[in-house]
Parts: structure tokens; C-alpha cells; sequence
């Protein structure tokens, strides 16, 4: 374990049931909603200042306010409107995204001890929960900062929501404060620089995360070992290991819950910490921001933070991280290479700049061994999480992951499930299949090599630029011999990132960490 402790720095959040200018613990109210007509019962009050000011000003309801309001807490109201709920594309991302303009809009005004309100939502039972986490994404302060200026490690001195009744305002507590220390974690790791978050720097960071909690967690480090059990990983991993504070790492994390285990999940992220391509080196100027490659490897350790404070129950989880760098020098590997996977799969390198397939697929090998040595018909689940093609982005845009399963895990509707849980908590999800032609295109060329590892094009110049990475990663691990056909299937699921994971330069979203808490987690506390 890491000798030193790291403390994360989230925002403390209190519920109120009460909006009244005597509660002294708020300096200001945040209403989020999509029109004053909705302020009934003990949110009635709210109405006379905003209306006021709607008979001076129209544009009320379409713009973010800050109104005088002497009988609420600091006198003043800022009415950050989510425009209409009622058209077929409104979602419940509207809650979060004037959540975050209005907690901004707080800060400007000198606001340290803000109270959130949104009134409840027929359409979207969540709103409240997804207000609070677009508010609470506004206030993250990065990694860096926080360590460099710590007088600046926290925007506010706590923030307030308003609830119905003490138990929901107990919920919601409890839910933010988990989701949002997931994200934290995350964005830590997903967004810091690709120094301060090298391989042995993650390492350091999660074992002093973990460190004291239910969360076990295991790092390999030694050379030899990746090489010997790693070994798509450790080609990788050949340039970077002549310097030492950018070796890689794979970290290993699990949680068991109490009771019996009724579902063990088993999660691989992808955490190249800098991606330069390697021997195919990024030109022209499209290297800068691949620091965020490792957002897959981030977004399990984050939900391994939720999973520390929820503690479900009758759940497993086994998580790994793959902490590469994919540097670009005299010993990294190439275009052609002939290399054994840990599935004793011969693969042909066709690319180096696709990399994150190869860290994390011998790691998916190995949670396939765990899965087959305990099998349970339809008890396992494994997934791989990545910032993983361009082509993600070509195919859906910025903002939403993409899901797709094998064969039993499209049986069991593991990608339908995991979208819908997505929608409800605000963090999208379209799916994908993976068809014949993706499994085709990575069939061997010649007799040298049973798998072709990529083509010599980028991702989003490639047809089918994103399913066929998860048609390589079944061959690759031998999942391909746990199908539908098979005595022993294994459902696995592959979540490409790389639209969902955040703006560059900005803040990472710390997707899909609310997802999987949402359908794996809340049932079980």
C-alpha cells in the first residue's frame, strides 16, 4: 500500500426541508425547473419574487436570473430554467446542464453556501439526483490545482438541496455524495496530466484511495511478470519501461458485498496514460489531449469509490486496470510484430496507435480464467471500458457511450439495460452490434497469424471503425470459445468512451460511473 494518504475534496452537501430566510445556513437559493408555475405547496413562496420579475422581463423562463427575494435565504434567487421537457428529444440531462449554468451563475455572485431546489418532476423521477450531480461537476476543481493551490481546493463551503421530506433529502445525500466521489476519482485519474498520472503515480493514488476501506486492491509492477502474463500489454508497455516513472502498471481491485453473491461483475479499463501513437505516431497536431486516453481505467476505479461507499449487497466486483504509456522510441514495438496473446492467440500487428485494445485484452483473458474456474450459468459479466476509437465519435457524437455485446450478453439485453439505466441518471447510452464483418476483418491474412490486430487506417476512416475492436478483443481472450455455441457462455459487453468521456480541454464527465451505479448498485443498498 502507499505510506502516504490522499484525501478527496468534494463538496459537503446538506438537505433542508425548509426554505425560510431564518435557516442562516444558505446565502442563496439555485432553482432549477422548467417553469414557475411548478412552485406549489411549501415551494409556493418562490413564485412572488420570480413573478415580479417575469412582469418586467419575458425572458424569465429562457434565461438564468438572479432576482431579489427577502424572504429566502441570502435574499436572492438565481432561476436557472431547463427550457421545455415535453418534445421528444428532452431528457434529463436538461436538469443537470442548468444545474451547472446556474451554480456557476451562484459563484459569480459571490455565493459560498448555495441550496439547490428543483421541484419534483413527474416524467423524470431522477431530476432531482441529476440536478444535484450537474451542480456538483460545476464545482470540481482538478487534481492539480487542488494539490498546487489549497486554498483553492473547494469552490463552496457546502451545498444545500432542497427535499420534500427528511427521507428523500437522506437519499439524495447519500446517492450524490457517492456518484459524485466515483466522478471525482475519475476525473482525477481521466483528467490529470500525463505525468502526475503516470502508471506508478495511479498506482500510489488508488492504493492511498483504498487504503482503510472494503476495497482490496493488488498492483503489478515487476517487468518480468507483465511480459509473462500480460503480454499484449507488455509489448505496449516495451517502449516506456527504459523510464521508470512511466512503467506500466496493473491494478487490481474487488469488492464483495454482503450475503451471497448473486452477480459477479468483472470490469477492464484501458488506461494508456499518454497516447503518441507509437511507431504510427499521431501527426499533425492530433496527439494533444491524449493524456484522457486512460478514462476507462479511471471510470472503474471510480466506480469501485461508489461501490466503497454504497456497499451493495449480494454483488461481486473484480476490476482491472491496465496503466500503460504508448511511447514512440527505439524499442517500441511495430506495424508487423508477431505477438502471442495470453490466449495463446498469434496476433499481427497491423497499428501501434491501437494500443488500447492490446493493453487490455490479456487482462480480459484473465477475468475470463476467474469466470470459467467459478462458472455459474449467467452469473458473470464482464466489460471492457475505453476511450477507444475515433470512429465512436464519427458514429454518435459527443456525449454518449456506446455499448455492444456478445452473443449471451445481447441474450440477456445487457447493453438494453444498461441504456435505459443510463436515461434515467443522465448519462446516454446508444448501442451497437457486433456483426459477422467484424469478426471477418480480423480473421488472419496469411498463415503467420490467426488474428489480425487492426488496419492501417485510423478508426474513423474505417467501416465499422468501432464494433470490430470488440469483435478483436473476443478473439484475442478466447471469449470467442464462450458463446452462445457454448457449454460455458460468458456474457461480455465493450463500452466505448471516447465521446462520453468529456471535452478536451475541460473536464472529464467521469462517464459511465452513474450508469453502472444506477443499474448495478441501487437495487442492492
Amino acid at each position: 500500500m502507499a505510506s502516504s494518504s490522499f484525501q478527496l475534496r468534494v463538496p459537503e452537501i446538506l438537505f433542508t426541508t425548509q426554505l425560510q430566510a431564518e435557516v442562516p445556513a444558505f446565502d442563496g437559493v439555485v432553482l432549477v425547473t422548467n417553469t414557475i408555475d411548478k412552485l406549489s405547496g411549501d415551494l409556493q413562496g418562490l413564485k412572488y419574487p420570480l413573478d415580479c420579475y417575469k412582469s418586467i422581463d419575458a425572458s424569465v423562463e429562457q434565461e438564468v436570473v438572479l432576482v431579489h427575494a427577502p424572504d429566502f435565504p441570502g435574499a436572492r434567487v438565481i432561476f436557472a430554467p431547463t427550457g421545455p421537457l415535453n418534445r421528444d428529444y428532452d431528457d434529463v440531462r436538461r436538469f443537470g446542464d442548468a444545474a451547472a449554468i446556474g451554480i456557476k451563475r451562484a459563484l459569480k455572485a459571490g455565493m459560498v453556501k448555495p441550496i439547490l431546489v428543483c421541484p419534483p418532476e413527474e416524467f423524470f423521477q431522477e431530476a432531482p439526483l441529476v440536478t444535484l450531480l450537474g451542480a456538483l461537476h460545476a464545482l470540481y476543481v482538478p487534481l492539480e490545482i487542488r494539490e498546487r493551490y489549497p486554498e483553492k481546493a473547494i469552490k463552496v463551503d457546502y451545498l444545500g438541496v432542497w427535499a420534500s421530506s427528511v427521507e428523500e433529502g437522506k437519499k439524495l445525500v447519500l446517492l450524490s455524495s457517492a456518484v459524485e466521489r466515483g466522478r471525482t476519482v475519475c476525473r482525477d485519474i481521466g483528467g490529470s496530466d500525463p505525468e502526475r498520472m503516470a502508471a506508478p503515480k495511479v498506482a500510489d493514488y488508488v492504493q492511498s484511495i483504498f487504503s482503510n476501506s472494503v476495497v482490496s486492491v493488488s498492483v503489478t509492477s515487476d517487468l518480468t511478470t507483465l511480459e509473462e502474463e500480460y503480454p499484449c500489454l507488455a509489448a505496449v508497455n516495451r517502449c516506456a519501461k527504459d523510464v521508470e516513472r512511466h512503467q506500466a502498471r496493473v491494478i487490481e481491485l474487488q469488492y464483495t458485498g454482503e450475503g451471497a453473491s448473486e452477480k459477479t461483475l468483472m470490469l477492464v479499463g484501458k488506461g494508456v496514460t499518454y497516447d503518441t501513437g507509437g511507431a504510427d505516431i499521431k501527426a499533425g497536431g492530433i496527439m494533444a489531449g491524449m493524456h484522457r486516453d486512460k478514462c476507462g481505467a479511471a471510470a472503474v476505479a471510480g466506480f469501485f469509490e461508489v461501490l466503497s461507499i454504497l456497499k451493495p449487497k449480494g454483488i461481486k466486483v473484480i476490476g482491472a486496470m491496465a496503466m500503460v504509456r504508448n511511447s514512440v522510441g527505439s524499442d517500441c514495438y511495430v506495424a508487423d510484430e508477431l505477438i502471442t496473446s495470453r490466449a495463446q492467440r498469434r496476433i499481427r500487428v497491423g497499428n501501434t496507435d491501437a494500443e488500447g485494445r492490446m493493453a487490455m485484452v490479456d487482462l480480459l483473458c484473465s477475468m475470463k480464467e476467474k469466470a470459467i474456474e467459478d462458472y455459474v450459468p449467467n452469473h458473470f459479466e464482464l466489460f471492457t471500458i475505453a476511450t477507444l476509437t475515433g470512429h465512436a465519435i464519427r458514429a454518435v457524437g459527443f456525449n454518449y457511450s456506446i455499448i455492444m455485446d456478445n452473443g449471451p450478453a445481447q441474450r440477456a439485453k445487457t447493453a438494453q439495460e444498461l441504456q435505459v439505466a443510463g436515461h434515467e441518471v443522465a448519462d446516454p447510452f446508444e448501442v451497437s452490434t457486433i456483426r459477422r464483418e467484424d469478426y471477418d476483418f480480423h480473421k488472419g491474412k496469411s498463415e503467420y497469424e490467426e488474428i489480425l490486430q487492426c488496419n492501417n487506417q485510423p478508426s474513423s476512416a474505417t467501416p465499422r471503425g468501432h464494433q470490430t475492436p470488440a469483435a478483436f478483443l473476443i478473439m484475442a481472450s478466447g471469449l470467442d470459445k464462450h458463446g452462445i455455441d457454448s457449454e460455458k457462455p460468458l456474457h461480455y459487453s465493450h463500452i466505448d468512451i471516447a465521446g462520453s468521456s468529456g471535452p478536451f480541454p475541460g473536464i472529464p464527465t467521469g462517464s459511465p460511473v452513474a450508469a453502472l451505479t444506477a443499474k448495478y448498485v441501487l437495487n442492492r443498498i
